[in-house]
């Protein structure tokens, strides 16, 4: 399996130094800038996504103050994310798209959980920003439909 990058700079402005971070599904890949080329089929796992401090200060401000993600803004070139192994060129055979729904689904379902429990003291600020961008951005996706329940197709 082919690892990403690990230490990955600020996806938003690109400084090495970076504060915060947070995972979002694979599919969000097509939000972002330069995600065209990546498939989000062939990543296993979260797609982590770092923030430098100042641009953390935006981040959280987007989430929590206008309910919306920053995931048009930032460069997919600059995330972590694991790919599965490319079978075709190793074996000359065709491997099934990867499913991710169950991915979204429990992503989805674990954002939830954490804003129903905003008011609980340990519930930190990184985990209401990182539940508000997960669901907005399944939400664009077509993924969630605003009420929650996934979208069945």
């Amino acid at each position: 399996m082919y690892a990403g990058l690990k230490n990955t700079p600020c996806c938003l402005c690109g400084r090495d130094d970076t504060h915060t971070r947070i995972a979002v599904p694979p599919r969000a890949i097509t939000l972002m800038e330069n995600g065209g080329p990546i498939s989000w089929r062939d990543v296993v796992g979260p797609v982590t996504l770092r923030f430098c401090a100042d641009d953390w200060e935006l981040v959280s401000d987007l989430a929590i103050e206008m309910d919306t993600h920053p995931l048009s803004r930032c460069n997919a070139a600059h995330v972590s994310l694991d790919l599965r192994e490319d079978h075709e060129a190793l074996l000359s055979a065709t491997k099934g798209e990867t499913d991710q729904t169950e991915l979204e689904a429990r992503l989805g379902s674990e954002a939830e959980e954490t804003l129903d429990a905003v008011d609980d003291p340990y519930t930190e600020e990184r985990d209401v920003v990182e539940a508000i961008v997960v669901l907005r951005a399944l939400e664009a996706l077509d993924v969630r439909d605003p009420s929650g329940d996934p979208i069945v197709r």
